[in-house]
């Protein structure tokens, strides 16, 4: 705990993970691998050591998962990224790369998006940087969208024509667009 009061002093630790979120080894390294399919950009990087989220590494995800139209950057809930990097071990692929189809979304383009597509929420958790929408290269996205609704963290829509799943740390909810009655009920 003396190196994390040093790294706390310097203002590299900004948080502690929930109770529910930390693996059994204290110490463990929690790392994602992403691919944003708007910038195509990659980022491997460690957001939190054992129980201490990184500071640094965390500015880099924001900045990583800002709205691609507008370029601006919101700070996300970092439980967020627990929930991608438990979703890579519940689809047999710990630390597999996650292709970002969406992070953070303005207001303004949230809007442009509502005015052009369907299945885009007036109050989307998207806004708020609370939300990812994403998939897996190798993993059938119903597959991701039944390991993300098993985890119980958060809201999880699936978007099969799209080829994405969307995972949120809001209400545990669901929602499957353009899915047969079947998917609707969450089978």
């Amino acid at each position: 705990m003396v190196a994390a009061a040093v790294l706390a002093s310097m203002g590299l630790i900004v948080a502690r993970a929930r109770p529910g979120d930390v693996s059994s080894h204290q110490a463990q390294d929690h790392a994602l691998q992403l691919y944003n399919t708007h910038t195509g950009e990659r980022i491997d990087i460690v957001y939190r050591r054992g129980d201490e989220y990184i500071a640094g590494a965390l500015a880099k995800l924001d900045y990583f998962l800002r709205d691609h139209v507008r370029g601006d950057v919101r700070h996300f809930d970092p439980h967020l990224y627990d929930v991608l990097y438990d979703l890579t071990s519940s689809v047999g692929h710990p630390g597999g790369e996650i292709d970002i189809v969406c992070g953070y979304r303005t207001p303004a383009t949230n809007e442009s998006l509502r005015a052009h597509s369907t299945g885009v929420a007036k109050n989307s958790l998207h806004t708020h940087a609370e939300a990812i929408d994403l998939r897996m290269p190798g993993i059938d996205t119903l597959k991701l969208r039944k390991a993300a609704l098993a985890l119980r963290r958060g809201g999880v829509g699936y978007y099969p024509r799209s080829d994405f799943v969307h995972v949120d740390i809001g209400r545990v909810r669901q929602w499957c667009f353009g899915c047969s009655a079947g998917l609707i009920s969450g089978n």
